[in-house]
């Protein structure tokens, strides 16, 4: 399998046009850079890791529910973290945060090490667990910081630039991951997971926040120790807010289980090289998305583009049904990667700008929860369905229920009058 260079040309061409477009200022910004490359070098280490997870487990594991316990368990791990991690956030410096975090996750993958010696699911268990722990901190904590590096009127471009590069490290990763494991052993799989990790860790010591941005109008100390109490008025106040928050909880359905889903395609087809080309294909169109989105953002709501692509997203999902022809399943794959590639980078934007920032700790964190509770529910139900009703009826399932929340959504804006507040206009 070799490394599909085209995403490359892409991503090299958006951050151009963002550069030609008055982004300059952006892109002489040390920390965007540091950013970006960072999220790039350790999401290959990251899907490296995660070839060799499912190795692993393809080896040893042979039921889908019981792989998708095996994964939920880590989850469980990093959603009763959530609320502390939210505090801590908001309480300490984001950068310690990232740095605490970055050298836990290396630690980590010293578990894996153990799995692979003692030939013990178990133990990778334990690893699992470590690494959920360490997202938990790590994320909420990077999205939090965005804000504070950059101006309010580049936060999408960075958003778009910062989940691009976190495609392309997937498209790299799962090609350099599938390759390598043809001549490599799992334990030089991981080696080089933890190479990347420690690239990252370094990365961040370069890292320059102001934190005083963060600070800016904030409650009493006291009151951080509140956590979610404090963060759950002010969703509710932000009608905005908590409707994105539903729609940005819609892609789980086939993300939570999206490499149980492509393992069952692999096997379907009986050919394992057709998991790199679902990876590559989604995660092409993923980027595709977030350079579109850049393009339209100026001239349309950004509740508008998320209710549009909500929509072409379901419909993705539904025409996965037709597994068995080969046109239609890339074609599904194409739909829901470009979706949400429009939807993530601008629900990203909405939560940055409209929710204040004394609250983003906090708040991803909550959010990072709620996304890691979906996840474990559709983890374990993906795996349920695919050995009970089999893939073509589950992502008919799931693509009626994500067009139904779409539906139910759009009443709701109309309902409520959040449409007038959110300056909602017709696609």
């Amino acid at each position: 399998m070799t490394f599909p260079f085209f995403p490359v040309i892409l991503f090299t061409v958006s951050c151009s046009e963002i550069n030609m477009r008055g982004g300059k200022t952006m892109w002489r910004n040390r920390n965007v850079w540091i950013i970006i490359s960072g999220e790039f070098i350790a999401g290959v280490g990251l899907w490296i890791g995660i070839i060799g997870n499912l190795e692993f487990m393809q080896e040893r594991v042979p039921s889908d529910f019981v792989k998708s316990l095996i994964l939920a368990s880590g989850i469980l791990a990093g959603i009763m973290a959530s609320p502390l991690a939210g505090r801590m956030i908001d309480t300490y410096r984001k950068k310690t945060i990232l740095l605490c975090s970055g050298f836990f996750r290396i630690i980590s993958v010293l578990f894996m090490f153990i799995a692979l010696a003692a030939d013990s699911v178990a133990w990778m268990v334990v690893f699992l667990i470590a690494m959920q722990l360490s997202a938990a901190f790590y994320f909420p904590a990077l999205q939090a910081a965005i804000p504070l590096i950059v101006k309010e009127n580049e936060l999408l471009a960075v958003n778009g630039a910062h989940m691009n590069a976190g495609t392309l490290a997937r498209i790299a990763g799962t090609a350099i991951g599938g390759s390598l494991l043809l001549f490599l052993s799992l334990p030089m799989l991981y080696l080089c997971s933890i190479f990347a990790y420690i690239l990252l860790f370094i990365f961040t010591f370069f890292l320059r926040i102001d934190e005083n941005q963060g600070k800016a109008g904030q409650k009493a100390d006291a009151k951080k120790e509140r956590g979610f109490q404090e963060v759950m008025p002010a969703i509710k106040s932000r009608p905005a807010i908590l409707m994105t928050l539903i729609i940005v909880l819609m892609p789980l359905l086939m993300i939570g289980g999206f490499n149980l889903i492509v393992i069952n395609i692999s096997e379907i087809y009986g050919d394992p090289s057709v998991k790199g080309l679902v990876y590559t294909t989604e995660g092409i169109s993923f980027m595709l998305g977030a350079y579109f989105v850049k393009k339209i953002s100026a001239r349309r709501s950004p509740f508008a583009i998320l209710g549009f692509f909500s929509l072409l997203m379901s419909l993705g999902e539904i025409l996965l049904f037709f597994v068995h022809f080969k046109i239609l399943l890339f074609l599904s794959f194409v739909l829901f990667g470009f979706s949400i590639g429009c939807i993530f980078p601008t629900a990203a934007t909405i939560f940055q700008t409209k929710m204040p920032k004394e609250y983003h700790g906090r708040f991803f964190s909550f959010r990072n929860m709620l996304e890691r509770i979906g996840f474990q529910v559709v983890l374990l139900g993906t795996g349920f369905l695919l050995d009970t009703i089999g893939l073509p009826c589950m992502v008919l399932i799931y693509g009626s229920l994500s067009l139904l929340i779409t539906v139910l959504f759009s009443a709701k804006l109309r309902k409520t009058g959040a449409k007038r507040e959110a300056g909602m206009l017709r696609f």
